[in-house]
């Protein structure tokens, strides 16, 4: 069932047009990724779809009654109450419940003195049977499971919503969004102030979501595991493509190698028409020849207009203005200008090529130890690192990942161990604060301080990354985000490093930008150390994963996937442990997980299948730690209202679900291993 549609529609700002004729339509249960480069429109789409902005012209229909939920890329909206804290503002999505929790808790009072009259109870039933139906003894712990799923620890529940920051705001927005469970839920980058573990909590959530999606995100990963749908925004259409991500992309590729076959043999058969317009147009064929050149003369100018965008599904004689018609060597000359088909948007273009090639060998390191002296940071495995392999730095924030890429620059000394570099490196740092670069100085100028070069050359230099014109002379303390990171990566063009330290290269990076950086990575003769947040980057690079966990640094020889399986495999471990310590009568398995999934999975299971299982593992692992959250927090509320006095009935009941769901999951996690 179609739950959102729009035609025609078109939006300026000034006397810039953003997009028009955009038509689209959203059917119900839909997940749909929408992409494009910066400054196509996307979060303004997402606006007028949302009712938060009127477009110029063209017309959304949605269906009657359809609840709608918008999250901003910052949260500006006002939340129910400013002095509420972060639970309190949870509650007010189940005004209803709380308002028949406190007519229960009225009642019981009246009972509790001997009112037994059977009006009375007959109130009490009905209110209670209507609480329960309408997931009164459960809505707190979903309450707990969003605001733990977050990020949100039980301690900072009780702060006061003014007290947060911007990117905090967000998350509480969000978690009020995924509790509202409206028929459509719009998200504009949800996951800009998500750590690693939120995030992945946030997919398992919205890959259950029960109403529409539609999400805009520069986190490649994130749609690939959350999205069916892919819309792909242009100035002139939104293309709708079937499946991930990644299946977008594929078919992305074979559409433009579609249409460059099909303008190839659009501008091969033309050249043949001119060719016989040229031999007869003096002839007696001439009449013949001069209707030939009209036509030709039309196509032209429509491949001039539309290329390749214009090829899949369309007519080549769709162009419908009239224009002059052009003479033979006009025709001829128009024929041999005619761009290769490229997208319509500005391409970042990156080289990243080594000045010169180093020896097999690049890094060694024994008993390592990184920090500050009087404040060590994490040890660390022996590492050990060769060219064309790219070691992935992954952990939580503040846990020392810049810190450990300085000392490989040589600016910290390790507090313990030694680090071995190998013959010929030529060390290339892509900052994450983009600090290499002086703020006072234009972007020309940043450039030549580091190569001297003519002014012609610096501008030519610039031009493949997006500063063309008077961009150059830009001052680079004035230049956003993203302008930054481009300005980062020529000067790192500009080294000629055979061995890359990236620092959250993609950040305020788009799609295409983030795309074009991985191909260049993707065939970089020379060693990396990467760190990212960005996890579609890190499983298309990785051939190590260098994991802080602990204040020590783990080393998995291996790619991203099979670091992943093996994290969801110990995780299922630690929590078959963890729910069986309880009896006292059940110690730690004593099979690691390998073997253990050798021994319980039927050898006829394929690799599908047995990713699916790991998952499964996974979500209910999830499940069962915040469920025992949640039991935590009942025991602590139980004990908090019996010395306040108060009626703590509701609380032991909601204590008793919490149980039963603990056994379930445990239960069903016992059938997984088994």
């Amino acid at each position: 069932m179609i739950i959102l549609q729009a035609k025609g529609l078109a939006q300026s700002f000034g006397a810039d047009d953003i997009f028009e004729e955009i038509e689209l339509r959203l059917q119900a249960k839909e997940r749909v990724g929408l992409v494009g480069p910066n400054g196509c429109g996307k979060t303004t789409l997402l606006q007028i779809l949302a009712g938060q902005q009127e477009a110029r012209d063209g017309q959304i229909s949605r269906t009657p009654d359809l609840t709608l939920g918008y999250l901003q890329q910052e949260a500006v909206l006002a939340f129910a109450g400013q002095d509420n804290t972060i639970y309190e503002e949870m509650r007010t999505v189940f005004a209803a419940l709380t308002t028949q929790e406190a007519q229960l808790q009225a009642l019981e009072t009246r009972m509790a003195v001997g009112e037994m009259a059977a009006e009375l109870l007959e109130e009490y039933g009905r209110i209670q049977a209507a609480y329960d139906v309408g997931g009164g003894y459960h809505y707190q712990q979903e309450i707990k499971r969003v605001l733990l799923g977050l990020g949100f620890p039980p301690e900072s529940w009780q702060t006061p919503l003014a007290h947060l920051s911007g990117g905090q705001k967000t998350r509480v927005l969000l978690g009020r969004l995924l509790l509202e469970q409206p028929d459509l839920l719009i998200l504009d980058e949800p996951t800009n102030h998500l750590d690693v573990t939120a995030v992945e909590w946030l997919e398992n959530t919205l890959r259950q979501w029960p109403g529409a999606l539609l999400i805009v995100s520069h986190d490649r990963y994130f749609l690939d595991r959350v999205v069916t749908h892919i819309w792909e925004l242009t100035p002139t259409q939104l293309h709708s493509y079937k499946g991930s991500y990644s299946q977008y992309s594929e078919q992305r590729e074979r559409n433009w190698a579609y249409a460059t076959e099909q303008f190839q043999a659009e501008k091969e058969r033309l050249e043949m028409e001119l060719d016989f317009v040229r031999k007869n147009i003096a002839g007696g064929k001439s009449d013949i020849a001069k209707g030939k050149l009209k036509r030709l003369t039309r196509d032209i100018v429509l491949l001039e207009t539309y290329g390749a965008t214009a090829v899949p599904g369309q007519s080549w004689l769709q162009i419908g203005e009239r224009v002059r018609t052009l003479n033979v060597n006009e025709a001829a000359q128009r024929l041999r200008d005619l761009p290769p088909p490229t997208p319509r948007q500005p391409q970042l273009h990156i080289r990243l090529k080594p000045e010169q090639r180093s020896g097999r060998f690049v890094l060694r390191s024994k008993r390592l130890e990184i920090g500050y002296p009087g404040a060590p940071l994490f040890t660390s495995d022996d590492l050990h690192l060769e060219r064309h392999e790219c070691a992935a730095l992954i952990g939580p924030n503040g846990s020392g990942k810049s810190t450990f890429l300085r000392t490989l620059m040589g600016e910290l000394s390790p507090l313990r161990g030694k680090l071995r570099y190998g013959d010929g490196l030529i060390r290339g740092y892509f900052a994450q604060g983009h600090e290499q670069l002086n703020l006072n100085r234009r972007v020309i100028d940043e450039v030549m301080a580091h190569q001297p070069m003519p002014v012609d050359k610096a501008r030519n230099f610039l031009a493949p990354y997006l500063f063309r014109g008077d961009d150059v002379f830009k001052q680079v303390s004035d230049l956003s985000g993203g302008e930054r990171g481009r300005l980062a990566l020529a000067l790192l063009a500009l080294a000629g490093a055979n061995f890359l330290l990236l620092d959250e290269p993609t950040n305020h990076l788009d799609i295409p930008s983030q795309e074009v950086l991985q191909t260049v990575l993707e065939q970089f003769d020379g060693a990396i150390i990467l760190v990212s947040h960005d996890r579609y980057l890190v499983d298309r690079l990785a051939t190590q994963i260098w994991e802080l966990r602990d204040g020590h640094l783990h080393v998995f020889d291996g790619p991203y996937q099979a670091f992943l399986a093996g994290r969801v495999g110990s995780a299922a471990t630690a929590v078959a442990t963890k729910v069986a310590l309880p009896t006292a009568a059940k110690t730690t398995p004593s099979l690691d997980w390998i073997e253990e999934v050798k021994a319980n999975q039927p050898p006829h299971r394929n690799k599908q299948e047995r990713r699916q299982w790991g998952r499964h593992v996974r979500q209910v692992q999830e499940q069962i730690e915040e469920t025992e959250a949640w039991l935590a927090q009942l025991a602590h509320d139980v004990e908090q209202a019996a010395a306040a006095g108060k009626e703590v009935e509701s609380l032991r009941q909601e204590q008793a679900a919490a149980q039963a769901e603990l056994e379930r999951l445990t239960a069903v996690l016992d059938e997984l291993l088994v």
